[in-house]
């Protein structure tokens, strides 16, 4: 009997395969290792292979397309319906090969390993980015414990750490001092390597025409710009929105149609980085009104500042969408 869909539950060492017939008859559900797991399914004729989207699964994706298999990888939170009672690995691989199997299923696009190498700076520099906010925290804690206050904003932590180690101490005891001293040192050291990798993504942005092209965009950095992989697997900009969280929920019942918030589903970080730009942009607005579009301006005016920030990178990533997929510039529209 002929083996059709596989379901896999990935692991760090052992894996679980869940085999069916075209019929849906099951063939095979037993664990494999992790150095024998490419042996068996070369072993398979090319068949349908089903993956939640978690750590390692691109990888593992592109390795079981090159021997031919037709591989499929499904967000986690539309697997979990599936699974029957109980929570084991048997259970889960049965429910990834439930899941991919179904017509109205939604996919992950598999990465390049380009791809995945540019999101490493990015996750790297994020980690680094609230390193340093919590070493910021302390400082202004410490210095608050004996009675000095520093103004907000970053730049006021580091105009300080740079005072305090050229000699400029504030009046504390000489242990406190010493730890405070530390902390600013890390926190320096900290700042030179965010400054390291913003350097290399903005890098990589210029060497890519799409990233050059959403540059053009008014509240889109760099770093935005090269974060935003490709878009065509979305049908529409409103598909683009919704996988980023933008759109606001749907409570519709008898008839009545009610919006909620915005659902903070998809990919959190490039969600945060259309917001702070559009909140770039709006701030921007606000000092000159005369460069501002009619719709921009309007939705500063009547909401509040977050929500209207909201709404503004919801719109951006629709046209965002419309750039990259039509291969369009960016238009002005009329002040």
């Amino acid at each position: 009997m002929t083996v059709k869909t596989v379901g896999l539950d990935l692991a760090k060492d052992v894996f679980q395969v869940h085999g069916i017939s075209e019929n849906g008859r099951v063939i095979f559900n037993k664990a494999i290792k992790r150095a024998k797991l490419l042996a068996f399914f070369e072993a398979l004729p090319p068949c349908t292979v089903g993956m939640e989207a978690c750590g390692s699964a691109h990888h593992w994706g592109r390795e079981l397309r090159k021997i031919g298999h037709d591989v499929k990888l499904m967000p986690a939170f539309y697997v979990k319906p599936y699974v029957k009672r109980g929570k084991t690995d048997a259970v889960d691989a049965e429910a990834i090969c439930e899941a991919v199997r179904r017509p109205t299923m939604r996919f992950v696009e598999i990465k390049t390993e380009e791809q995945q190498a540019i999101l490493s700076i990015h996750r790297t520099r994020d980690l680094v980015v609230r390193q340093r906010t919590q070493v910021a925290n302390l400082i202004r804690s410490l210095l608050r414990e004996f009675g000095h206050v520093l103004p907000t904003g970053i730049e006021a932590v580091t105009a300080f750490a740079k005072r305090h180690l050229a000699g400029d101490r504030p009046d504390m005891p000489d242990l406190a001092n010493g730890v405070l001293g530390t902390q600013c040192y890390h926190f320096l050291a900290l700042n030179e390597r965010i400054d390291g990798y913003t350097k290399m993504i903005e890098q990589h942005a210029l060497l890519s025409a799409s990233a050059r092209r959403l540059m053009r965009m008014p509240g889109i950095g760099p770093i935005t710009a090269s974060a935003i992989g490709d878009a065509k697997q979305f049908g529409s900009g409103r598909d683009f929105a919704a996988w980023l969280g933008l759109t606001p929920l749907n409570k519709s019942s008898g008839g009545k149609d009610k919006l909620g918030r915005i659902t903070k589903k998809g990919d959190r970080y490039i969600r945060k980085l259309l917001v702070v730009g559009m909140s770039s942009r709006a701030l921007l607005a606000k000092k000159h009104p005369e460069r501002v579009d009619i719709w921009t301006a309007n939705i500063i005016a009547e909401k509040p500042f977050r929500l209207a920030t909201t709404a503004m990178a919801n719109k951006a990533a629709r046209i965002i969408w419309a750039m990259l997929t039509k291969k369009r510039e960016y238009r002005q529209p009329a002040v």
